[in-house]
C-alpha cells in the first residue's frame, strides 16, 4: 500500500507539472489534434482545380467545346490560353501552370480517322500524382461523343516533361532540400535566446553595446553559411546518388535557398522568444514543422487540398520554397520566374524578425 500511495503522489505532481506547463500541455492537446485536421481535411489525393494553359490550333466550335468541357470537369481549371508553343511551354516553365494541352490543326479529322492522336497533354512531372489526372481528360463529352472515351490510348496522349522516365526521386530530391533546412534551421535557431538565458550570457549581452537588431542578426548569420552548406551537399549526393539533374542556374539556386533559410530561421528566432526553456522550444518547433511538410506540396498534391487549406500554406514558407527549387532544378526556370515566392519568402522573413525583435523589447523589461 505505501508504495502504490507513493507511486500516486509521484504522479500526481507530475500531472500538476505538466499543467503548469503550458507549451507540453498544449503539444498533447495540439498534435493529435492537428494530425486530424491534415490528414483527414488538408491532405486529399482527388486533385481538383489544376492550373491549365490550352494551345488551341484549331480555333474551331468544336475545339472551343474541348476547352470547355476541360473546364467543366472542374479536374482542370484553365487559366491561360498560349498564343504559341513557346508561350505554353514558357508558362510551363515559370510554374503558372500545371497541365497543357495542345490541340492540333486537324482535330476533327484525327478524331473521324483516329489515325494520330487527336489531343496531346503536357504534365509537369517535377509535381507528384499529375499523370493520372490528365488521363481522366480521355474520357471528356467531345472526345466520348467521337468514340474516343474508350479507345483513349490510341488518340490521346501525354507526355511527362522535365522528369520523362518518371522516377521519383527527380520528384523528391530537390524539395528535400527544403525539407532538411525546414527542420535543421528552426530546430538551430529555435533554442538560441533561451540557450543564452539558460547560460546566463544574455544578461551580459544585454549590458554590453549591441543592439537587439545586431544581436538577432547576429545569431542567424553563421546559420544562413551552414544551410548553403547542406544545400551543396544534398545537390551533390543527390547528383551520384540518384542522377538528379541541376537543369537551371547554380547561382540562382544559391540565392532563393538563402531567402528560404533566412525565412526558417526567423521563425525559429521567433519561436525562441516564446518558450521558458530550450526543450519547449524544440516541441514548439516540431508543431511548425508537421503542417510544413504536409501542406507545402513536397509529397502531396498542393491543387490537391482545399482552398482553406492552401491559404493556410501560403504561410509556410515551405510552400514557396518547394516551387521555387523545383523550378530551378527541373524546369530549368530563372529566379525572376519565382518573384512571387521570393517576395512572400521576404515578407515573411521581415515580419518574424521584427516580431522577435518586439518579444526581445518585451522580455528584457
Amino acid at each position: 500500500m505505501n508504495w502504490l500511495a507513493m507511486t500516486w503522489a509521484i504522479a500526481v505532481k507530475e500531472l500538476k507539472q505538466l499543467a503548469r506547463d503550458r507549451v507540453t500541455f498544449g503539444l498533447i492537446v495540439g498534435i493529435p489534434t492537428l494530425q486530424i485536421l491534415l490528414f483527414g481535411y488538408a491532405i486529399n489525393f482527388d486533385v481538383r482545380n489544376v492550373d491549365t494553359v490550352v494551345l488551341d490550333n484549331a480555333r474551331t466550335s468544336l475545339s472551343r467545346q474541348l476547352v470547355a468541357d476541360i473546364s467543366a470537369t472542374q479536374v482542370a481549371n484553365v487559366t491561360r490560353q498560349a498564343t504559341s508553343e513557346r508561350d505554353m511551354r514558357d508558362t510551363l516553365k515559370r510554374g503558372e501552370a500545371s497541365i497543357a494541352v495542345i490541340i492540333p490543326p486537324d482535330l476533327e479529322r484525327r478524331l473521324y480517322e483516329r489515325d494520330r492522336p487527336a489531343v496531346h497533354v503536357l504534365v509537369d512531372g517535377s509535381q507528384p500524382a499529375l499523370e493520372n489526372v490528365a488521363r481522366g481528360f480521355a474520357a471528356l463529352p467531345v472526345l466520348s461523343r467521337h468514340g474516343v472515351g474508350t479507345r483513349g490510348a490510341a488518340t490521346f496522349e501525354i507526355r511527362v516533361e522535365y522528369n520523362p522516365e518518371k522516377r521519383t526521386a527527380v520528384q523528391v530530391v530537390p524539395a528535400l532540400i527544403g525539407t532538411i533546412l525546414n527542420i535543421t534551421m528552426v530546430i538551430f535557431t529555435a533554442g538560441a535566446v533561451v540557450r543564452e538565458r539558460e547560460r546566463g550570457n544574455l544578461e551580459l549581452l544585454v549590458t554590453t553595446p549591441v543592439s537587439s537588431s545586431e544581436l538577432m542578426a547576429g545569431k542567424l548569420v553563421p546559420y544562413v553559411f551552414i544551410g548553403l552548406v547542406q544545400v551543396t551537399l544534398i545537390l551533390m549526393l543527390g547528383a551520384w546518388l540518384f542522377d538528379v539533374p541541376v537543369r537551371g542556374s547554380v547561382v540562382d539556386l544559391y540565392l532563393g535557398a538563402a531567402a528560404f533559410i533566412s525565412a526558417t530561421l526567423a521563425l525559429g528566432l521567433f519561436i525562441s522568444t516564446l518558450v521558458q526553456t530550450q526543450q519547449q522550444a524544440f516541441q514548439l518547433a516540431f508543431m511548425t514543422m508537421l503542417p510544413s511538410i504536409l501542406m507545402s506540396g513536397f509529397v502531396f498534391p498542393f491543387d490537391g487540398m482545399p482552398k482553406v487549406a492552401q491559404y493556410i500554406a501560403q504561410v509556410l514558407p515551405l510552400t514557396h520554397f518547394v516551387e521555387i527549387v523545383r523550378g530551378i532544378v527541373l524546369r530549368g526556370a530563372h529566379l525572376l520566374d519565382m518573384k512571387a515566392q521570393l517576395a512572400k519568402l521576404g515578407l515573411f522573413f521581415a515580419v518574424m524578425l521584427a516580431a522577435s525583435m518586439l518579444r526581445f523589447h518585451k522580455r528584457l523589461d
